[in-house]
């Protein structure tokens, strides 16, 4: 990362709420085609969440704690604050002398942004404002939130905005925190219905939906220069699995989540 910070943009999309087991198994059956041309291998790595709900889990991933290898570690860490003692941290690791990541790409010179999705990066009162306060500039408008059916699209254009204004030798740390996989996302599954609600299957229509769009969101992260990206899930949420629901709980479905990470050319953007 010592390499990639200062030289490349970097973004970071968490797909909030999104399942491990929903993610991987759209990506096998090709039902992922923008997504897939970038994941290694065309698979989403299997990871831990740093947290049960979006509040907790981006308060970590923020301090450089993001989502942990599902297998025994220590797993060195790609961003870290200067902490002593610390065994995830390694030579290649980009350390920051800030409470948190954000922060830390400012003082190397990255203008930050946050395009907010779920209600904690909303700015609607002081606990929506926590997150967002750590960016020096942050978006966040009722199109962006879980009840838009095209909220992943409003995200995208003001990300296209975003980038179009900025000068081309300001380096950018744009993070997008997507909603349309948190609950209620019933509308993006064809003919369901309210009353019916949310289901393991519209979690994954709207997965698709989020597939259709992300391709003009990468092309508008590296149309300046080479981005590096880092696109995973903050948490995931159970549908009745073993009889639990929701999330900020301790099952399996929601500790579990996909990641990837990967380098973003201009060349490449569809």
């Amino acid at each position: 990362m010592n390499r990639i910070v200062g030289s490349h943009d970097i973004l970071l999309v968490t797909l909030d709420t999104l399942r491990h087991d929903v993610a991987e198994e759209l990506a096998a059956a090709g039902r992922l085609p923008q997504l897939a041309r970038y994941l290694p291998g065309g698979r989403w790595e299997k990871r831990h969440a740093p947290g049960s709900f979006t509040y907790a889990s981006h308060q970590a991933i923020f301090a450089g704690f993001l989502p942990t290898p599902a297998a025994p570690g220590p797993h060195p860490r790609l961003f870290a604050a200067r902490f002593a003692g610390s065994e995830s941290t390694a030579p290649d690791t980009f350390v920051y002398d800030t409470p948190d990541l954000v922060t830390g790409l400012a003082a190397a010179g990255y203008r930050t942004v946050c395009l907010g999705g779920v209600g904690f990066f909303n700015k609607r009162g002081p606990l929506g404002s926590v997150l967002p306060a750590l960016f020096q500039e942050s978006y966040w408008e009722p199109e962006f939130g879980v009840t838009s059916p095209r909220s992943f699209e409003a995200q995208v254009e003001k990300a296209e905005q975003v980038v179009s204004q900025l000068p081309y030798e300001q380096r950018l740390f744009l993070f997008v925190n997507v909603s349309a996989l948190h609950q209620p996302n019933w509308f993006h599954l064809p003919g369901a219905t309210r009353e019916a609600g949310d289901t393991r299957a519209s979690h994954a229509a709207a997965l698709e939906y989020v597939d259709r769009h992300i391709g003009r969101l990468f092309a508008a992260a590296s149309s300046r220069r080479p981005c590096f990206a880092v696109v995973c899930s903050d948490h995931g949420t159970a549908y009745g699995d073993d009889g639990w629901t929701g999330h900020r709980l301790g099952h399996e479905s929601v500790w579990t989540v996909p990641y990837a990470h990967f380098l973003l050319n201009p060349t490449e953007a569809p």
